[in-house]
């Protein structure tokens, strides 16, 4: 279904290094996406192409933008049809990566992924707020991500609870993202992060990205992260 070679062409370029297994996988995958689509909403891009570009090597810019050691956790919160954390996993499959989402029917689909190619991965239900507070989840990651049109202040606020004090959280965004890093800075500060760099990419179909690097300094406190309502309603500014 897709263009193995434009994947592998367009990793190379950005100095991604790929198992020989993944192109297969990373096809099944785009197989099963388009053919789970048409019974619910996963993704509005489902031409091979732009599932190429615009969900795997999106996805796999984060292996540029940070280095994940070796059976390193990651969790990937609010995780959709499993973007950035399903590509990542098919490039290191040494890493132990969990998938939150709170729609079981998304879940549903990425077991199958899972299961079909063979991984290990760890999938749970529920709203990221809820685990946010679990004792099991809470400050138990190495590194968290999300790839989400939320505001960079909510995400910290979802996302920095559930990594460890040394570890990070790494959001992906798109190209335009200072101003919504300065909106945040109160709020990242106050869940225990701190920004330590942003890395931009263009990829081969010229749209923009930004990938925000922000590291876990000290405890988030008990309090957070909020509901969503009570963000609405008080945000951290």
């Amino acid at each position: 279904m897709i263009d193995k070679q434009l994947l592998l062409d367009s990793c190379h370029d950005f100095e991604i290094n790929l198992p020989e297994s993944a192109p297969d996988k990373l096809d099944t995958y785009a197989q099963l996406l388009v053919e789970w689509n048409e019974k619910m909403n996963l993704t509005a891009i489902t031409e091979p192409r732009e599932i190429v570009l615009k969900h795997f090597v999106d996805s796999l810019l984060l292996l540029k933008a940070v280095e994940l050691p070796e059976g390193a956790s990651l969790i990937d919160v609010g995780t959709g049809a499993g973007f950035p954390s399903m590509p990542v996993k098919i490039a290191r499959e040494d890493l132990k990566v969990t998938m939150l989402d709170s729609l079981q029917k998304r879940l549903t689909f990425l077991k199958e992924v899972n299961d079909k190619l063979g991984l290990d991965c760890t999938f749970i239900h529920s709203r990221a707020e809820d685990g946010g507070k679990q004792k099991t989840l809470r400050e138990k990651f190495d590194f968290a991500t999300a790839r989400a049109v939320a505001n960079l202040r909510d995400l910290a606020e979802y996302c920095l609870p559930y990594v460890k004090v040394g570890g990070y959280f790494v959001s992906l965004k798109g190209p335009d993202v200072e101003e919504e890093i300065k909106e945040s800075k109160n709020a990242i500060a106050t869940m225990g992060g701190k920004v330590e760099k942003v890395l931009q990419f263009t990829l081969p179909d010229e749209s923009g990205r930004s990938i925000v690097l922000i590291k876990k300094i000290s405890q988030t406190p008990p309090q957070f992260p909020r509901t969503a309502a009570k963000m609405a309603k008080k945000p951290i500014i």
